[in-house]
């Protein structure tokens, strides 16, 4: 007996149609798998690029270092003031240079800034920089605080030099922090803020305050502990007694760093009040640009633009970017905002 299979034409055609499909299912999955490789790869590449430019940039300060280190001329491991041997140079700026040195003395490492006055300053300009040093020596050698930077010691090296010897911080500044990592996680950002407050608070508690007046990334050092010190109190003042709660008298005005300084400071049609809330506008930038890595006023402008085109005092609005405002952000975000109220309006 012979059996006669007849198939339908149509179960055919749908039984090649759903192959079709399949195959169709089973080649997208192997597209968006290869296409999520490929991310992978290109993510890689990246983190490798900015590790690279991240050593570049490290190499490149580590070759101007050695450049200046070669022009100076206490390169040679003086001991000065028969107590601090000179070791390495640890950065240079303006018309100061700044080396670690060995404390004799005290059996410990110091950081010995040396200034250099220029041959060609007349010499009443000699005597306002060789005052505004001291002046700054006399302010700073009274704190002691475990989040201030301390100041040991002063002395003249010869007739256009001398030397303020600092307590040594081994780690980075916060500058060097952010330029390596421009947003920190909040919990770093957070130890670190809450230490430059305690600094503040000491500063503010003191029967003669103080306002420090430059707080910006690159005056917060780092020692090998990870503990946050604040530093250069080249352009601090002192609250006298009889000021009252409007402030003081800004006697400096265009000095500074223009994005971490309020709107006050850049009153020109009178002369401007200042008080602590100056250093408390400060911080809230550094916290600001701590969590979303760039300075909420005039980040991408110069300081001759910030200043040409008013941008401080038409600060109005601090934005945030809403992808990264995590809940914990937003809390900051509400901290920030009440130093933002309260150095503008009270």
């Amino acid at each position: 007996m012979v059996l006669i299979i007849i198939q339908d034409k149509g179960d055919t055609v749908d039984a090649e149609m759903g192959s079709q499909e399949e195959d169709l299912v089973i080649q997208d999955e192997i597209y968006k798998s290869r296409l999520a490789s490929i991310k992978r790869e290109e993510e890689a590449f990246l983190r490798e690029r900015d590790r690279y430019e991240l050593e570049k940039g490290r190499l490149i300060r580590e070759m101007k270092r050695i450049r200046d280190e070669d022009g100076s001329r206490f390169n040679n491991f003086q001991v000065l003031n028969h107590r601090y041997a000179l070791l390495n140079l640890l950065g240079k700026g303006g018309f100061s240079e700044v080396y670690k040195a060995y404390d004799l003395v005290e059996h410990r490492y110091v950081a010995c800034k040396l200034h250099g006055l220029n041959a060609q300053w007349s010499e009443d300009k000699k005597q306002s920089y060789i005052r505004h040093a001291i002046r700054e020596y006399n302010i700073h050698k009274t704190l002691v605080h475990h989040h201030i930077v301390r100041l040991w010691d002063i002395f003249e090296i010869d007739q256009n030099t001398f030397c303020t010897v600092l307590e040594y911080c081994s780690g980075k500044d916060l500058d060097a922090v952010l330029k390596a990592t421009p947003i920190l996680p909040e919990r770093e950002a957070r130890i670190v803020i809450v230490q430059i407050f305690q600094g503040l608070v000491y500063l503010n508690k003191r029967t003669q305050k103080i306002i420090h007046y430059d707080l910006k990334p690159g005056n917060v050092l780092f020692d090998e502990f990870g503990v946050a010190k604040v530093t250069d109190f080249g352009l601090s003042k002192i609250v006298e007694d009889d000021v009252g709660s409007q402030g003081m008298e800004l006697t400096s005005q265009g000095a500074g760093t223009y994005w971490y300084l309020p709107p006050e400071c850049f009153e020109l049609s009178k002369t401007p009040l200042i008080s602590s809330k100056v250093d408390v506008w400060s911080a809230g930038i550094l916290l600001y640009q701590m969590l979303f890595g760039r300075r909420p006023f005039g980040h991408d402008q110069s300081q001759e633009r910030i200043l040409r085109e008013d941008t401080i005092i038409k600060a109005r609005k601090v934005e945030f970017l809403p992808d990264l405002l995590s809940q914990m952000k937003q809390r900051w975000v509400l901290a920030l905002a009440c130093c933002y109220f309260c150095c503008r309006w009270m």
